[in-house]
């Protein structure tokens, strides 16, 4: 008999450690700005590449407090002369990561949190998803869109629920009925513009610094 109750107890014990195993962590970060490989998983865009004149960079610098990145640059509303490019606007730069290997499931998850300092700009926050629809013509990912309000000269961290990702074509939000697939993430991107963002926000051209320790996905329900 006794043999057989260390037996149950046993293997209760082993149930017990892999349903544990099962649960996911309730944070998981995505990405961690402290070396000059991290900074190789993201490119630059910006309104240049079609005849604006705004300007970005992305680097590793410690300032005495341990390595961070610092998303830096101008912002300029006017456009190069001769330029063979029609835009409505200018002003806008940003850094998108490169496509994860496949993609990264954060089904688990209902926020994004960002440990960020910044110069009282509104800045965009994007998490793009494999396309559902994958149709010629529809090959682009699909993007979700927030804004994060960044107060100036202090470390902050922003915390966005992945409800509040609207679906956006272009950096236009779209009026559709579209839910995020969490589960199929292939790439994210913080953004800057010159116009627009959240009330009481600094706006128009001029410089831009966003200094980012980490990106991380938590379980906060």
């Amino acid at each position: 008999m006794s043999r057989f109750r260390a037996l149950l107890q046993a293997t209760k014990k082993a149930l017990t450690w892999n349903v544990e195993d099962l649960v996911p962590p309730t944070e998981r970060y995505i990405f961690k700005f402290n070396s000059n490989e991290e900074v190789k998983k993201w490119h630059l865009y910006s309104d240049s590449e079609y005849g604006g004149l705004s300007s970005a960079s992305l680097e590793i610098s410690d300032t005495g407090n341990g390595p961070n990145g610092i998303f830096s640059g101008n912002l300029s509303s006017d456009f190069a002369e001769g330029s063979k490019w029609k835009m409505n606007r200018s002003g806008f730069c940003g850094m998108r990561s490169k496509k994860f290997n496949g993609f990264i499931d954060l089904d688990a998850y209902d926020t994004i949190s960002l440990k960020v300092k910044g110069d009282g700009r509104s800045y965009i926050s994007t998490i793009y998803t494999e396309n559902w629809v994958n149709s010629p013509g529809q090959e682009e990912d699909n993007s979700w869109q927030a804004f994060v309000f960044v107060p100036k000269d202090n470390w902050y961290i922003a915390e966005i629920p992945l409800s509040r990702y609207l679906p956006t074509w272009r950096g236009n939000v779209i009026d559709a009925e579209m839910e995020m697939n969490p589960a199929r993430v292939v790439g994210m991107s913080l953004s800057v513009n010159a116009e627009g963002g959240v009330p009481g926000a600094r706006s128009g051209p001029g410089d831009f610094k966003l200094e980012i320790d980490w990106i991380k996905a938590l379980r906060t329900e």
